[in-house]
């Protein structure tokens, strides 16, 4: 495994998994990636209608994470330039597996196992959840139109689908390390001490093993 950092901020839809890696960044002067989002014309459809429209919607994702990882790993990674990633491209398995039909999940599966066969791998993951209730007033506070019509239903079943799925990586990856933070917990937006703790947290995980890097600039 690449000892240069990579590390992917993971979590639930609203938990605060951009913030967080643009902290990191800013930070530890790493390279910043974060995910396309807005710029994928299926995702609105997607929350009025997700049986409709979930296979367009994770395949837009997958590409285009795909092609991110190739540029991190062409611009940053090989040049030992350490990136900070508002996403692991394991989100895609996550979400696949609760919107698509069986054969449309076999068919995904396929092409994701493709992709990523030769992928970067990030060394570090950062596990963001929260409750319902915290994770329903993110979403309402940030105030995106595209995320208005979020079934609450949908978001507790996502939750449990990462607590589910993080627990296997943890199994099935012991080399990789994961710091898991609550969001109902810990306010690393509005409390100083919260941020300091976590930032403390993640150099000390640095300390154990990771090579040393040029700073980066943003993605």
């Amino acid at each position: 495994m690449n000892n240069t950092p990579f590390i992917a901020v993971e979590g639930p839809i609203g938990v605060g998994k951009t913030s967080l890696a643009k902290i990191i960044s800013e930070h530890f002067h790493f390279g910043l990636l974060k995910e396309i989002v807005d710029e994928n014309p299926f995702l609105g459809k997607f929350y009025e209608n997700i049986e409709e429209w979930s296979f367009q919607t994770e395949m837009f994702f997958l590409c285009n994470r795909y092609k991110q990882l190739e540029d991190i790993h062409e611009d940053f990674l090989s040049r030992n330039k350490a990136v900070v990633a508002d996403y692991h491209i394991f989100k895609n398995l996550i979400f696949a597996q609760r919107s698509l039909k069986e054969n449309q999940y076999d068919k995904y599966l396929d092409i994701y196992k493709i992709l990523t066969s030769d992928m970067p791998v990030p060394n570090m993951i950062i596990y963001l959840n929260a409750s319902l209730d915290t994770l329903l007033s993110r979403i309402e506070k940030r105030g995106r139109d595209i995320e208005k019509n979020i079934s609450p239903l949908y978001l507790k079943q996502l939750s449990l689908d990462y607590e589910h799925f993080m627990s296997e990586f943890e199994n099935l990856h012991p080399e990789i390390p994961v710091l898991q933070f609550n969001g109902d917990s810990f306010d690393f937006v509005n409390n100083k001490q919260d941020l300091d703790f976590i930032l403390s947290t993640i150099e000390n995980e640095l300390q154990k093993g990771v090579c040393k890097h040029e700073p980066t600039e943003k993605i």
